[in-house]
């Protein structure tokens, strides 16, 4: 079995590392120190069709296996983001900050809640919406932002978050909506999109 020591590593170093040795390796076992990581890792192995078994050993220290059973598995762009590549794809919605616009926090705040709110109210809903850096605040707990986000997610919208972002902010426990992403596949779907709207 491979094995990565990835601790210390920021996102998506892990994944990314993962998925290469996965190339060639029929079990990889990496060591991580954060739960994010894991979580980032078992999306990595759902997308992939593996098998996938996470161990805590402390606060820091888990531990992931991710192993293919002797299938032989091609290693390249998941089902999901193929997905994303079709006739219904309008756009991607990428927002990295809570407000709209330099200026006023106030009215950028104001700017961006109509800006989401009008999101909504178009004719052709985004295919994804990720939230990076600041922008995660608007998908935790108390966001004003939040019931029309949770209309467009059941309207069939994706939403993601960005799951080093959430716990740079300590607002991992508060995330309300959507699933937690990493780097690595922030990425791939911004780069499979047919176009990307950043406000």
């Amino acid at each position: 079995m491979f094995e990565i020591d990835a601790r210390g590593m920021a996102c998506p170093l892990p994944v990314i590392k993962t998925k290469k040795a996965l190339k060639e390796n029929e079990s990889v076992k990496t060591v991580v120190d954060n739960d994010i990581a894991t979580q980032n890792l078992k999306k990595l192995a759902e997308q992939l069709g593996l098998n996938y078994t996470r161990e805590e050993l402390s606060a820091t220290h888990f531990v992931v296996i991710i192993s293919k059973d002797g299938a032989e598995i091609e290693i390249q762009e998941t089902p999901e983001v193929e997905n994303l590549v079709s006739e219904k794809i309008g756009y991607t919605v990428a927002i990295d900050t809570a407000v709209m616009g330099r200026g006023s926090d106030e009215l950028g705040a104001n700017l961006m809640k109509a800006f989401v709110y009008s999101l909504l109210e178009q004719d052709e809903l985004p295919e994804t919406i990720i939230f990076y850096n600041g922008g995660v605040k608007l998908a935790v707990e108390g966001s004003d932002v939040l019931d029309d986000l949770k209309q467009m997610e059941e309207q069939g919208v994706t939403i993601y978050a960005c799951g080093a972002c959430l716990n740079f902010y300590g607002l991992t426990e508060q995330l309300a909506i959507g699933e937690v992403t990493n780097m690595y596949r922030i990425v791939e779907m911004m780069s499979s999109a047919i176009k990307v709207v950043k406000p």
